[in-house]
Parts: structure tokens; sequence; C-alpha cells
């Protein structure tokens, strides 16, 4: 298997999700999934820095349905398999690890809440004349 997909494949993003999240053509990223052409060695370095789960020194915490998230003890953070990090200031090391996963599902699904009501309001704003209070 070709390291791109590889690395796609950690994502659990689909090929055009995937494309788009990193600004490549879709044509191009299946090309080099299909071994018909090969991303220049930095553009894989690039794309491997951003994925979690192929950084070995963070340590990985499983939820219940088999949901991935990482923690880097070093900044503190906690992130998801696309990278969506997020500072906690609670030391999570003797946490019950059954249970972390749970708290970080739950702390990860707040999160893609508030962005997409974010990224809802900002599209709202461009498009009409509110002036919120």
């Amino acid at each position: 298997m070709h390291l791109i997909k590889e690395l796609r494949l950690l994502t659990g993003l689909s090929q055009t999700a995937f494309a788009e999240k990193y600004e490549i053509p879709v044509s191009t990223l299946r090309k080099w999934e299909q071994g018909e052409a090969s991303p220049a060695p930095y553009v894989v370095k690039l794309i491997e820095r951003t994925i979690p789960s192929a950084d070995q020194t963070l340590k990985k915490i499983t939820d219940r349905a088999g949901r991935q998230y990482y923690y880097n003890p070093h900044k503190h953070s906690v992130c998801d398999c696309l990278g969506n990090e997020i500072i906690v200031k609670a030391d999570i090391t003797e946490v019950k690890e059954q249970n972390l996963g749970l708290y970080l599902h739950d702390l990860f699904e707040d999160f893609y809440e508030i962005r997409e009501r974010f990224e809802r309001d900002c599209r709202l704003d461009k498009s009409e004349d509110i002036i919120w209070s």
C-alpha cells in the first residue's frame, strides 16, 4: 500500500475529504494512492506531521466505540484522529482509561458542535446585515 493512502486511512477520511483538508486535487490524490504518481517526500512529511496517529510519542486513548484520541503530556493537549487539538488544564495521567475515552468523546463532540455553530454564524454574518448584541 502507498504511504499517502496509509496516512489517509489513519485519518478515517474519504479521498474527497482528505483532498479538501490538505488542498490536494482529488485526481492527484487518486494517482498517488494508485501508484501512478508520487508526491514529493516533503509533502508526505508535512502531511504526516498533522496526523496524530503517526506520532509514536503521543499516548493513544481509545473509547468504547473504537474512536481514537491522543494525549501529548508535554503540551497538555489532546487531539482527535484528524488533528483537532484542545489544550487541557487537568492532569489526565491517572484518570481511568475506560473513563478517559468517554470524557474525550464528550469533549470533542462539544468541540465539533461549537465549531459548527461558529462557522455557521460566520457564514451568516457574511450574507446578512446583522449586528449581534
